[in-house]
Parts: C-alpha cells; sequence; structure tokens
C-alpha cells in the first residue's frame, strides 16, 4: 500500500466532487417563467402547482410549503395540537432544529436514545418514556433511511399519541413501497441548500389528514383559516409561507430527483459492496420495511478497537489528506448550552434536568463510531465511488499495518 497524503505521500484525489446544488438550466428558466407569468407570493399558482405535485410525489393527498424545514416543525406540532408543557419524544441524535421547534411551541422534548444499527429512534425504548403529558413522537429519518415506522405507528396508536415525521433529509424515501412522510398525522421536508431537493431555503409538510392539512395552512399563514378572509385571523400563527420563485426551483427537481435518486443508490451499492468488506468498519443498517432510502448521507462505523485502539480522529485527519472528506456528523442534543436552561426563559422545562442525561448508544456513536461522508459524494460516477473506496482501503490498511505511524 502506497504511503498515506498525510505521512507525505500522493493523495487518491485532488479534484472536487460534483457541485451541489446545480444551477441548471431547467431552474433558471422555471424562475424566469414565474417572474415573467405568475404572482410571486401569496395565491401564486406557482406555489400552488408545487404543492400538489410534491404531495403527489411523496404518496400524500396534501402538502403546505413553508419559509424552512424549522418552521414546518413549529407548524406541524402545533397543528399536531401540541401546546405548552405537553411532551414530544425526539432523538437526540439530529439537527437541532428537531428539538429547537418543539421548544418554540412550548413543548418539552424528551429525549429517547437511537438503534446503533440504524441510527435511529429506538422503538423499543419508546413506551418507558411515555407519560401523561405525551403529545407526540417524532421519529427522524436520519440521512434518508427510515426509522421503524411500523413499530413506531403502533405506539402511536396504542396510547393515541400523534406520529409525526421529521422527514427533513429524506425526500423520496420509502417504507414498505410507500413514500414516507404522510405515514403517520403528518411529516416535514427540508429544502435547505445541502437537501436532495434545494431551493437554498424551505420546507414542506405532507399529510393524508383534511383536518390536520387545513390547520397547517392557518398556522403557516398568519392564522388565517382555509376559505376565509385575508384579515381574519383564528389561530397565533405566523408568515411562514415559501414564495413563489422558490417554488418555482423545486418544480423542476421533482422530475430530477428521480435520476438522482437511480445514482445516488447505484453509488451506494458501489460502496457498500467494497467498503462492507474492511474488518472495523461497519455499514449502516436498514429496517426490514424499508424499500428505498434517499441516501442523503453515506453513514457508517468506525471500530477503534480493530485499529490498535487509534482514535476515530486520526482516521478523519488521513482520510481528508486523501482528498475524502469524513466527519463525525452530529453530538448529543442534550449537550447543547440550549439546554442548560434559564427558568426565567423557559419555565415550562421546570423540573427536567438534561444535564443528567446518558444516552449510551448515541454518545458512543457520535463521540467514537460515526463517519459520514459529505452530500455530494454520491452524485459522482463509478470512478469518484472508487476514489471513496480507494481511501477507505488505504487509510483503514495502514492503521491496521503501521499503527505507530499514527502515533503523536
Amino acid at each position: 500500500m502506497s504511503k498515506l497524503a498525510i505521512h507525505g505521500g500522493d493523495p487518491i484525489r485532488t479534484k472536487p466532487f460534483p457541485e451541489w446544488p446545480r444551477p441548471t438550466s431547467d431552474l433558471k428558466d422555471a424562475i424566469i417563467s414565474t417572474l415573467e407569468n405568475d404572482g410571486w407570493g401569496v395565491g401564486s399558482a406557482a406555489i400552488s402547482r408545487f404543492e400538489e405535485q410534491f404531495a403527489r410525489f411523496q404518496d400524500a393527498k396534501h402538502c403546505i410549503s413553508t419559509s424552512s424545514g424549522t418552521t414546518a416543525l413549529w407548524v406541524m406540532l402545533k397543528a399536531a395540537g401540541v401546546k405548552a408543557g405537553d411532551e414530544v419524544i425526539i432523538p437526540p441524535y439530529t439537527f437541532i432544529a428537531t428539538a429547537s421547534a418543539v421548544l418554540m411551541a412550548n413543548a418539552v422534548p424528551v429525549f429517547v436514545d437511537i438503534d446503533e444499527n440504524t441510527f435511529n429512534l429506538d422503538p423499543n425504548l419508546i413506551e418507558d418514556a411515555i407519560t401523561e403529558k405525551t403529545k407526540a413522537i417524532m421519529p427522524v429519518h436520519i440521512a434518508g433511511n427510515p426509522a421503524d415506522m411500523d413499530a413506531i405507528l403502533a405506539i402511536g396508536q396504542k396510547h393515541g399519541i400523534s406520529i409525526l415525521e421529521d422527514a427533513a433529509q429524506a425526500h423520496g424515501s420509502e417504507w414498505k413501497g410507500t413514500k414516507v412522510g404522510a405515514l403517520g398525522l403528518g411529516g416535514i421536508f427540508s429544502f435547505q441548500t445541502s437537501k436532495n431537493m434545494s431551493a437554498g431555503e424551505g420546507g414542506a409538510i405532507v399529510s393524508n389528514d383534511e383536518t390536520f392539512y387545513e390547520k397547517c395552512f392557518s398556522y403557516h399563514n398568519c392564522g388565517r383559516t382555509k376559505g376565509g378572509e385575508f384579515y381574519e385571523h383564528s389561530f397565533l400563527g405566523g408568515n411562514f409561507r415559501l414564495n413563489a420563485m422558490a417554488t418555482s426551483m423545486l418544480m423542476p427537481q421533482i422530475d430530477s430527483i428521480f435520476n438522482d435518486m437511480a445514482l445516488r443508490d447505484a453509488n451506494r451499492q458501489r460502496l457498500d459492496d467494497a467498503i462492507g468488506q474492511i474488518n472495523g468498519i461497519t455499514l449502516n443498517g436498514t429496517y426490514e420495511g424499508t424499500t428505498r432510502q434517499a441516501n442523503h448521507i453515506y453513514l457508517t462505523r468506525y471500530n477503534a478497537d480493530a485499529f490498535h485502539g487509534i482514535p476515530r480522529e486520526k482516521f478523519f485527519k488521513a482520510m481528508q489528506a486523501e482528498g475524502i472528506y469524513t466527519y463525525m456528523g452530529y453530538t448529543p442534543l442534550y449537550r447543547e448550552k440550549l439546554f442548560v436552561t434559564d427558568a426565567d426563559e423557559y419555565p415550562w422545562l421546570k423540573g427536567y434536568d438534561y444535564g443528567s442525561l446518558s444516552m449510551p448508544v448515541t454518545e458512543r456513536i457520535a463521540d467514537e463510531e460515526a463517519v459520514w461522508l459529505k452530500q455530494n459524494h454520491l452524485l459522482g460516477d463509478a470512478q469518484d465511488a472508487q476514489d471513496i473506496i480507494d481511501a477507505f482501503e488505504k487509510v483503514t490498511s495502514a492503521l491496521r499495518t503501521s499503527p505507530e505511524s499514527f502515533q503523536d
């Protein structure tokens, strides 16, 4: 095996991976068409067209577009009836918005540990966290890998608790042949810059429930009721609408995402076939009901014991020197300064001690094992995927055969 780049050898890769998001001619044409022919905001046909098409794409009856994934989460929680002091069960291994949206609804995030095989909310631990205050369970389809929806939906039905999906990274993911998002009461998606569909910023809520959909409409549209007067406000909502330029950017992507998903599927399979053979690197698993992943991010686990106890951070540095950026991803949310709470600012959290939480799987995954590739790493050709494979094999071989070279 050739000398590692971090030790003065030649790197596996020196060129960048494919650009994301892509400024295609279809996106430019769609924006210009809306600019010239449609309204730009409330009532624009460009917005309603996108909502109809995205609902259809996600196997849902209804869609509300929003200004971001975070505002979509807040709107969804409020439309589901989450009120001050209610508890919402969420995983601690996710983006901060999953938890901050709960706080923005004056509710209480209740963290439940994750399944080490998928990094998703562990359904076997949920019922122990349910109390008389539990209003919703909100699984996150991490990296576009669906949570165990059969188990979670069964728990929700048993206890009369709404299931709300954080599908921010899961555009096109499927559970038993049906797209995620509307499997429970409703679910959200994000169109932030890095997502598999992007408008720079933006979000959406999908559902099959008419009443829930109408409440979402109200909360995202200044408290107006659907079909009501413009200056009639029934709820404490906000202006969380998505503008027509953003929906115009998204419309062509409903078509192009099919090719992108096929490319991501193929590259994931290439990586799985090779990286899955490396002792000490564990592929992320899926549940039996998963029929398709969005493959937003490629996740694996690093086992330091297979590499003479050399910590993951040295693997990262060696990989990055080879031209393949790998990183740790999320940290446990309950460690964030946000949860060193001020009783005056968050009085409804009085009595909740997040500083004492310890979730062993989340902490081990975050602190020692998780290995993330960047979103655009799955958008290259076969040679791009081979570069990733070659870097994994080169670095792990050196870790195994020349551990002394990694000593400080």
